[in-house]
């Protein structure tokens, strides 16, 4: 459950202003068909969260114990660093819409995930607890927690969510779990 929630709730928060957010808010206001294009979201997640956590835990088979807690403290202390930069979506990063919100978004969600701080948090989170199904379950939760709202208020919502006070909530997160992770600090 731990691996579940933590994964979760780094996620939710990571992805507050994300790219990948803005992505879903330019697709839901080019579309206006929230169903297909939050099904595009979990497809798209699924199946790139499903890839950073194999390669996540592979890792963490790799490396001893000592060296992987130090790979994953100084990987979630950059990532908090990381999370304190704004994203911004050049519409040109976005796929055309000449297929359907559904294949568009699938598409554009997969490849803007590609190396973004969650996929890395992804691995990262797989090789600190060694499951995949909670990790992959607890990410992709956390995409639709922070996407889903986007795309169902689409530009109106935009505008009023405080990205900046979410960016540094995202980094304070990244920064426990790179103590944590340092320190050895395991919840019971």
């Amino acid at each position: 459950m731990e691996a579940l929630f933590t994964s979760l709730g780094v996620v939710a928060v990571a992805e507050i202003g994300d790219r990948t957010q803005l992505l879903a808010l330019l697709l839901a206001t080019q579309f206006r068909r929230p169903i297909p294009v939050i099904c595009g979201i979990l497809v798209a997640t699924v199946a790139n969260h499903a890839m950073a956590a194999l390669a996540g835990e592979w890792v963490g088979h790799l490396l001893s114990p000592a060296i992987l807690k130090w790979v994953l403290g100084l990987s979630f202390a950059g990532m908090a660093v990381w999370t304190l930069i704004p994203d911004k979506l050049d519409r040109a990063q976005a796929v055309a819409p000449r297929r359907g919100a559904f294949v568009t978004t699938l598409f554009a969600f997969f490849l803007c995930e590609m190396g973004d701080k969650t996929q890395i948090a992804t691995a990262a989170l797989a090789a600190r607890f060694n499951v995949l199904l909670p990790v992959i379950a607890g990410t992709t939760t956390g995409m639709l927690i922070a996407n889903v709202p986007a795309v169902l208020f689409g530009h109106y919502a935009g505008h009023r969510i405080n990205a900046a006070r979410i960016r540094y909530v995202a980094a304070a997160i990244f920064a426990a779990e790179a103590a944590l992770t340092l320190t050895g600090y395991s919840f019971p």
